[in-house]
């Protein structure tokens, strides 16, 4: 039987693997990853998401070869790079796992096209979410976007998963002519380092990630409903990144926690379903990584400040639980969940910035930069996508402050200067930031 060529994508992991599970079955595999962000749209991977991939790929390289096979890199044009490995390895199908977003699916339709017309073999599976995101719909056969009566369907449709185990795998005696080309020739990661605080943050990989869900599972999961709220508290499950890159899979994060039949447990289930949510959104509506889903926020009136969006970008706002926000995501690549909500209604809000300024510098600072969720999150917030808080709910950072950290113990942490001199005063006045918002929102409902 020919080989089979598996394309990694997102799905950097040997467990739970639907497109590597099918090739093994089906015999010999050449496992391959092409650096194409030329063919990613508005969207190529931002600094942060390049460095979490090269030590995802160094690590999935490892796991292969321990197992007799090398991982075949290339970068270029991704149908160039199959058709030549596929002549050179004598294979003749190409499987891989399915993305969600709006370029990668036009790509890899054309790809697709392109080689069924020549006779080529390819299957495709869904191999990043517990659902395929175009079978949920509502009584009309159409996308919801309201998230309760979505996460009510999926959930009556949830099988129950049996994440697949690593395959048995066979390399193809025909090895690729072509010179190897090596992980560091795709220059992913930073020519200067500043990836200092991430290394010591994170483990990418997967057995990073199954670390850290057996330490989620093992505490933090037991008191989520309370402690993932606290910034300061080591209480969300910190998967994310891992989930993104797909080194776990999400069957897999739900096989680890379903069982527990507790409220923290569902609690930690719903924002896997927020996930599926993102993913439906994106899948039905892949103009709003860009543009607002509520048409009418299109006139909505934005300013541009580029003092306050660097003093935002910096921590240097003056507002404590947004200022440690910014300043955990410079130092670690990730922000807690809570402390994004505040940061982001500070930014659209209180300066009147448009969320996709958020979104771009969330996309490049972020190690879990992943489009689905970061469109959601940055128009949740905006009140201008699906399910949205309202534009009038405005957040008092003071009063979050003192509700999720009231000791300003996440606040001392990453703020030293925090109580000197050299702290800055607001940079607007929230009350009178509100009003303008609000005036702002006014204007565009009578227009």
């Amino acid at each position: 039987m020919p080989a089979t060529l598996v394309w990694f994508r997102l799905d950097l992991r040997l467990h739970d693997n639907p497109a590597l599970a099918a090739a093994a079955e089906r015999g010999d595999v050449v496992p391959l990853f092409i650096w194409a962000p030329g063919e990613e749209g508005e969207w190529p991977p931002g600094a942060a998401s390049r460095w979490w991939l090269h030590q995802s790929l160094r690590s999935l390289e490892a796991s292969l070869k321990r197992r007799g096979l090398t991982l075949v890199f290339r970068r270029g044009a991704s149908l160039g790079a199959l058709r030549g490995l596929l002549r050179e390895c004598g294979a003749d199908a190409v499987f891989w796992n399915r993305r969600v977003e709006p370029a990668l699916r036009e790509r890899d339709d054309a790809v697709r096209l392109a080689l069924l017309s020549a006779g080529v073999r390819v299957e495709t599976f869904n191999g990043s979410t517990l659902l395929e995101p175009e079978r949920v719909a509502n009584r009309s056969g159409k996308p919801y976007q309201v998230f309760t009566p979505f996460w009510s369907s999926c959930l009556s449709a949830m099988p129950d998963f049996a994440p697949l185990p690593v395959p048995r795998l066979r390399a193809a005696p025909k090895a690729s002519a072509a010179p190897p080309l090596g992980l560091g020739e795709l220059k992913l990661e930073p020519a200067v380092d500043w990836a200092g605080g991430l290394r010591k943050a994170w483990r990418p990989g997967e057995a990073g990630a199954a670390k850290m869900l057996a330490r989620f599972v093992g505490r933090p999961l037991a008191d989520y409903e309370t402690g993932r709220d606290l910034p300061a508290v080591a209480g969300t499950s910190r998967l994310s990144p891992y989930l993104h890159f797909g080194e776990i899979s999400p069957r897999q994060v739900w096989a680890a926690c379903s069982g527990r039949r507790t409220p923290a447990a569902r609690a930690f289930l719903r924002q896997l379903g927020w996930r599926e949510f993102a993913h439906h959104l994106l899948q039905h509506f892949p103009h709003t990584a860009s543009e607002p889903l509520r048409a009418r926020f299109a006139h909505f009136p934005w300013r541009h400040d580029p003092r306050l969006f660097r003093a935002w970008r910096r921590g240097r706002t003056g507002f404590p639980i947004v200022d440690a926000g910014m300043r955990e995501l410079w130092a670690t690549g990730w922000m807690h969940n809570r402390a994004r909500m505040i940061a982001g209604s500070l930014l659209v809000k209180d300066l009147l910035s448009p969320w996709t300024e958020g979104a771009r510098w969330f996309w490049d600072t972020l190690v879990d930069a992943d489009l689905a969720n970061n469109t959601l999150g940055w128009q949740w917030v905006a009140g201008c996508g699906a399910d949205a808080a309202p534009y009038f709910r405005i957040f008092n950072p003071a009063l979050q402050a003192g509700k999720f950290d009231p000791g300003g113990e996440y606040a001392a942490r990453w703020i030293p200067e925090l109580g000197t001199a050299e702290y800055p005063d607001p940079v607007v006045s929230h009350a009178e930031a509100a009003e303008r918002a609000l005036s702002a929102y006014a204007s565009l409902r009578k227009g």
